[in-house]
């Protein structure tokens, strides 16, 4: 299984660069994980919120396909504990699935073409943050997740 996570945008907070990396280093011990970034584009930074949303969600679905499993990051999403997401990491793999894509939206979240398209959406808190530092959020869940699976020592329980 592959692991995929499409985001909108570079970046562009060295402090998170450093911790995706670091963990994005860890996580390749146990698997193939990959960071697709789609570019922003120049033409969406003068576009209202809506609109921004829309153009982003464009861009998200074409780096989709039927076959794979996706899962929108998202605060109306599914709430579970480390050893939960552990779980569910675990199920999905054995379940013959090429491909999952993890997908973080933009600034301003997913258009409705989005949910429209993927049902299944993750929550990693009540809280908002920023789009950017959900990605670093989310690498440290999975390399946690792994060593949960593999009842290594990072996650003191």
């Amino acid at each position: 299984m592959k692991i995929v996570i499409l985001c909108v945008g570079k970046t562009d907070v060295p402090y998170l660069q450093t911790g995706i990396d670091l963990f994005m280093q860890r996580l390749q011990h146990y698997g193939q994980v990959a960071i697709e970034v789609i570019p922003e584009q120049k033409s969406w930074k003068k576009l209202a919120g809506p609109d921004r949303k829309k153009s982003e969600g464009e861009a998200i679905l074409t780096k989709i396909t039927a076959a794979d499993r996706c899962i929108l990051l998202d605060e109306a999403g599914t709430f579970y504990t480390s050893e939960g997401f552990a779980a569910q990491l675990e199920k999905i793999s054995v379940s013959g699935v090429k491909r999952v894509a993890f997908i973080i939206g933009g600034a301003y979240g997913f258009s409705k073409e989005v949910y429209a398209a993927v049902p299944e959406k993750l929550s990693l808190s009540k809280m908002t943050f920023s789009h950017q530092m959900v990605r670093l959020f989310l690498v440290e869940q999975l390399y946690r997740g792994f060593t949960i699976l593999r009842n290594e020592p990072y996650h003191n329980t």
